[in-house]
């Protein structure tokens, strides 16, 4: 286990993480590469849930949201999840890519306006494409 971490300032930060299964990891931790710099912040987890297998995680970049394999994940916290990749290689993280998955969007509809009367009578429910 790491003593500290770096924030994407490069930052030292103190380290009181402790090991956590995917299923338990929360959204928003940084991923950190081997050197322990942060390059991104989890946006999901996914698994393949008829094997109970983890696959791997979607992280937000500067560059946008990457796929991470579970093979490239070191380490699970419950701070930051450590990857076997050099600076270099997580600049060069693929997009995610497979079938699209799709986020609600809890506040579509609020309200007491004739617009939203129609988004909750008519609309999709505020679904929309992830990323």
């Amino acid at each position: 286990m790491l003593d500290c971490a770096q924030d994407q300032k490069g930052d030292k930060v103190a380290d009181t993480a402790e090991p956590v299964s995917y299923e338990g990891v929360p959204l928003g931790v940084p991923l950190l590469c081997s050197t322990g710099k942060q390059f991104g912040t989890l946006a999901k987890v996914l698994e393949i849930p008829s094997e109970d297998l983890f696959d791997g995680v979607i992280v937000k970049t500067h560059h946008g949201r990457r796929f991470v394999d579970r093979d490239q994940i070191a380490e699970i916290t419950t701070e930051y999840i450590k990857c076997d990749l050099d600076d270099a290689a997580t600049e060069q993280l693929p997009e995610p890519s497979g079938t699209a998955a799709f986020d609600d969007d809890a506040s579509y509809g609020e309200g007491n306006s004739f617009r939203e009367w129609v988004h909750r009578t008519f609309g999709h429910g505020g679904w929309k494409r992830e990323g």
